[in-house]
């Protein structure tokens, strides 16, 4: 028997009526319970659904929907039929959608909201495998003439029949770790998504390799909130470790109120991407520099401060001298403990971080007043988690060293390769592409460049397919410029353009509500979107902006022009993956001609 199909059963009898799940009813949207004895009972009840809809051993259900306690109800009453849950993102289009299904061969599919139970009703008759829609969401008004779907409460009551706990049984004591536990679709920045195939084998491999590494998470005392989809190998993976460890989990259901969510959790783990805290540090700084100049001082001086005593001393394991000790109290009563409120980290724990980098400063600060950001490196193909840090003894920079079990090698190109037990079995119909990225002596083949440091802890560069070549044989990581304006206050996002060209240039996705407040500010004139990124006072305040965070690249890496966007890249328009990275192939072919006029010789006298 698998150690995830006992995992909610020994915790029910651990904690029993304590809270395991905590989320907003659908109906009232206020916050309530689930206990580790109930969580017990309905996985039961649904694994006992699941198997009357014939649901083959390795058969695959599919969820396509926001985060709620119902997906992992259904993740472990598929694990008790030895069948597969296939995470679909809850943005995704109906193709997309269409084509996990198809290619998994998903025989029930779970919707969440309104356009989700719509778009599932068509595939229903579009999707050969499909024999079962289940809406999860009670306010879902069903079409008229709707008779195939069931709500989650009629699917549920199929699980009544007692007689078919047999069945289950005998499939929970029957499951082999070399089964499959997850298929989870890549998010395929450049082609068609691939199924990972992560095994049960995989998952006790990694939640091993995190109780060795975390070894201070408290049941009694921290509380996770969901900031990250489930469909996301790094939530699932985080939240499987806070199941493991008895931890309780906040299911955030709108992603749109995440900072509402965090306030009123007041969450002490949370694994989150650097967008979140890149947004936190903008708008601290904002403030500040709004604020009076004894205010401004007073700041600079804390966080000075906590800097020197969190990065110096506590990072490295160092014992604080006692007067920066004493200092640093002040400051936290006065300053650290009203900003971590702000943000709603009251009493922060533990923070991982991954999928981008995270500049430097922004690392420092974090920690300086008090919030353990932890970044680390993964993939889907690897179970989430590679590397990250702990303290003491992490170097900034860097996303740590390798997992226990895990080797990790810099090979051809400085490509990370990754060897262990958590790298998946392969790419679900494809032995091809598996062929590609698992070599023959069992080396993941990652695609992103990076180096050891002197001590093992790993730094990241750059993907190699993102690696630009200008014309003058120069190697560019646009990456890297991209996390450094991200830190700007006027800065969205940024598409750094330069493969094959001259010279290196951007499209800046402005800060809108700023922009508009600068130009108001300084009695700019516009009519419209257009008007604004398109003036000339804000171009020259940009480049200023751009230029201050590039004054210490070479030359060559410096972006010399960009453009203004006048709308955000989406997931809607395909520009943005569902983890919200660049589809750098779309984004050159939707803007060619924008881009080839940045680099016309009379780009300058049309600006």
């Amino acid at each position: 028997m698998n150690e995830f199909v006992e995992l909610i059963t020994s915790q029910a009898a651990r904690y029993n009526d304590r809270e395991a799940l905590r989320y907003r009813d659908y109906m009232t949207q206020e916050w309530t319970s689930l206990s580790w004895a109930s969580f017990k009972i309905k996985i039961e009840q649904e694994a006992r659904a699941l198997y009357k809809t014939g649901l083959a051993v390795q058969g695959k259900i599919a969820i396509f929907s926001q985060n709620c306690p119902e997906i992992l109800i259904s993740h472990f009453a598929a694990f008790y039929n030895r069948a597969i849950p296939v995470p679909i993102y809850a943005t995704s289009s109906k193709n997309e959608a269409k084509y996990i299904i198809d290619d998994s061969g998903a025989s029930v599919l779970f919707t969440g909201d309104q356009r989700q139970y719509e778009v599932g009703l068509e595939l229903l008759d579009e999707c050969p495998s499909l024999k079962y829609l289940v809406t999860l969401d009670p306010r879902v008004v069903r079409k008229e003439g709707d008779k195939a779907s069931l709500s989650y409460e009629q699917f549920m009551a199929m699980g009544d029949d007692n007689d078919l706990q047999t069945g289950v049984d005998e499939r929970r004591a029957a499951g082999l770790p070399s089964d499959v536990m997850y298929l989870i679709y890549t998010s395929g920045t450049t082609g068609e998504p691939k199924g990972v195939m992560l095994t049960h084998s995989n998952f006790n491999a990694a939640m091993l390799a995190h109780s060795m590494r975390i070894t201070d998470l408290d049941p009694d005392v921290d509380i996770s909130l969901s900031f990250l989809p489930f469909s996301h190998v790094f939530e699932l993976g985080w939240t499987m470790v806070c199941l493991t460890h008895g931890v309780r989990v906040a299911i955030n259901l709108n992603p749109k109120e995440i900072q509402r969510a965090v306030k009123e959790i007041q969450p002490t783990c949370m694994c989150s991407v650097p967008r979140f805290w890149e947004k936190v540090y903008t708008a601290i700084y904002d403030n500040v520099d709004h604020a009076k100049p004894v205010v401004r001082m007073f700041f600079k001086r804390a966080i000075a401060c906590g800097i020197r005593r969190n990065m110096r001393y506590v990072r490295l394991g160092k014992k604080v001298p006692a007067l920066l000790e004493r200092e640093y109290r002040y400051f936290d009563k006065k300053v650290f403990s009203r900003l971590r409120a702000a943000v709603g980290v009251v009493n922060p724990h533990f923070f991982p971080t991954a999928g981008a980098m995270l500049s430097d400063n922004i690392t420092e600060f974090l920690h300086g007043i008090g919030i353990n950001i932890v970044i680390g490196y993964g993939l889907s193909e690897t179970n989430a988690s590679v590397s990250f840090y702990v303290t003491p003894g992490w170097e900034l920079g860097t996303v740590g060293t390798p997992l226990p079990g895990l080797k990790v090698k810099i090979g051809d190109q400085n490509e990370i390769l990754v060897k262990g037990p958590t790298v998946m079995k392969g790419y679900y119909n494809k032995p091809e592409e598996t062929a590609k990225a698992i070599d023959r002596d069992g080396w993941f083949h990652t695609g992103d460049c990076g180096e050891l440091t002197e001590s093992g802890q790993l730094v990241l560069t750059e993907r190699i397919k993102d690696l630009y070549k200008t014309s003058n044989g120069k190697y560019i990581a646009p990456q890297v410029l991209e996390t450094a304006l991200a830190q700007d206050i006027f800065i969205e996002q940024v598409a750094v353009i330069g493969n094959g060209r001259k010279f290196v240039s951007a499209l800046i996705v402005p800060s809108f509500e700023q922009l508009r407040d600068y130009a108001n500010k300084n009695h700019i004139a516009y009519k419209s979107t257009e008007d604004l990124v398109n003036n000339p006072d804000i171009h020259k305040m940009m480049e200023e902006r751009i230029n201050s965070y590039q004054k210490d690249m070479a030359s060559y890496e410096q972006i010399k022009r960009f453009v203004i966007m006048p709308r955000m890249f989406s997931m809607e328009t395909g520009e943005l993956t569902n983890t919200l990275k660049i589809r750098r192939p779309v984004i050159l072919k939707r803007y060619a001609k924008l881009i080839d006029a940045i680099y016309a010789v009379d780009y300058k006298k049309k600006k």
